[in-house]
């Protein structure tokens, strides 16, 4: 479904064209089914990629379970996660159309990270504006990107007029990533050497993505094995995307190997946008500066809670991942906050690897899918996306160890506020 603009007609490319590079805006329309990656981007990816496809066979003797366990491990770039995969390319992208400033938004930092250390690379200045609750939660993620040159404020700021509005409706505003993106927007909406870039949703992030289940597709190749489900961690979409959509598209293409496979978005209980949203067209911030996109939303200006999974505060979805998702082509699943910390904690002590928190939510999902194989016997082959480390978020894990975290139920009450505020046109 395209993206519109308020008057509910489809945006055109010039409009975009305000906080987006030309070849960015041709990715995100493309129908292509096959993008060059440029020669540039390839030799700061080879700084490591590939990434490892590994068993986690200590895991699998734990649980007593006949499955086979994999994980594709992105923990392994410059900034410990996936978000490289998207930051170079867009960095690259708009050093050649002349741009000299980004603006970008984070959640747990692993993005901000990333574009900090992508616009180091192409010369470009970078400025984050950090979801606060997580400027405060994570200050090394923070102390990455100004190592990297970026400058970063905690988000709602006193930058932008978006962030003064908020701060005066609620001066103790703990932020979100729709406003932060509102932030980001407004500034580079005003500024002629200054464009946007996004960690996650949009079409071009999630095809800069597939690098992973690409790779991941060749790795299975060479032990003659493929994955009967495959994870991901689904916040805005694109760990979750960028590692299922290259073996759905086997799916689609009629290979045998992929009759039966599974795609599972796992995100958390109390910001459940695919198994609770609502399939509507909605903004992708939120103060209305993005056009509409069809995607299932919580209400844009819905303010999750303070979960530790910082990635996945976000209030929509990839338009992408949702339409896939209401066809009934993909599976979606809420977990709670503690059940993941318990698999990230069980995790680590038989694999060695702390998972960031978004990553944990994909290692429950395939806990649960490997103790189910254990009660039927079936040996199947499960691929889960771990999307970072969790060295910069051991702050959450001490809260997890002294008992002070907690579930946060679904919030009914303030969703359905938020839903009552979608956008109307036509």
């Amino acid at each position: 479904s395209p993206s519109l603009g308020p008057d509910g007609k489809p945006v055109t490319p010039e409009q975009m064209m305000a906080i987006f590079p030309g070849q960015i805006l041709e990715q995100e329309m493309s129908a292509e089914r096959w993008i060059a990656i440029p020669d540039e981007v390839r030799e700061i990816y080879k700084i490591w990629r590939p990434s490892p496809l590994m068993r986690a066979v200590r895991l699998e003797r734990a649980l007593g379970t006949p499955a086979k366990i994999f994980f594709k491990y992105e923990g392994v770039s410059p900034a410990g996660s996936h978000k490289p995969n998207s930051a170079v390319p867009q960095a690259f992208y708009n050093k050649q159309a002349g741009i000299k400033r980004l603006t970008t938004e984070t959640g747990a930092g692993q993005w901000g990270s990333s574009i900090s250390f992508a616009g180091q690379m192409f010369g470009l200045d970078v400025r984050v504006y950090m979801v606060k609750v997580s400027y405060h939660q994570k200050p090394y993620r923070r102390l990455m990107m100004q190592t990297w040159g970026a400058e970063v404020f905690a988000s709602p700021s006193e930058m932008t007029q978006t962030g003064r509005d908020a701060l005066a409706k609620d001066a103790d505003n703990p932020g979100s990533l729709g406003l932060a993106i509102s932030e980001a927007v407004e500034e580079a909406a005003g500024r002629a050497d200054t464009n946007y870039t996004l960690g996650s949703v949009l079409n071009h992030v999630l095809l800069h993505q597939t690098i992973i289940g690409l790779e991941a597709k060749k790795q299975f190749d060479k032990i003659g094995l493929y994955p009967d489900v495959v994870l991901g961690p689904c916040g805005g979409g694109s760990s979750f995307g960028g590692l299922a959509f290259p073996f759905l598209a086997d799916k689609a293409s009629g290979d045998k190997r992929a009759e039966k496979l599974r795609c599972v978005a796992v995100e958390p209980t109390s910001c459940p946008t695919l198994t609770k949203g609502q399939y509507a067209y909605d903004f992708g911030d939120a103060s209305g500066f993005t056009p509409l996109m069809k995607m299932y939303t919580l209400g844009h200006d819905f303010m999750p809670p303070g979960i530790h999974a910082g990635g996945l505060r976000y209030h929509g979805d990839s338009p992408l991942v949702s339409q896939l998702y209401h066809e009934g082509l993909l599976e979606a699943v809420a977990v709670p906050q503690l059940a993941t910390f318990e698999a990230g904690v069980m995790f680590a002590r038989n694999e060695g690897i702390i998972p960031a928190p978004e990553s944990c939510h994909a290692i429950r999902a395939a806990i649960d899918e490997a103790l189910a194989c254990k009660a039927t016997g079936e040996p199947k082959v499960i691929l889960f996306n771990l999307t970072g480390h969790g060295h910069f978020d051991m702050s959450s894990y001490e809260r997890y160890f002294s008992g002070q975290l907690e579930n946060y139920d679904y919030p009914a009450e303030a969703v359905a506020a938020s839903l009552a505020h979608l956008p109307k046109f036509g």
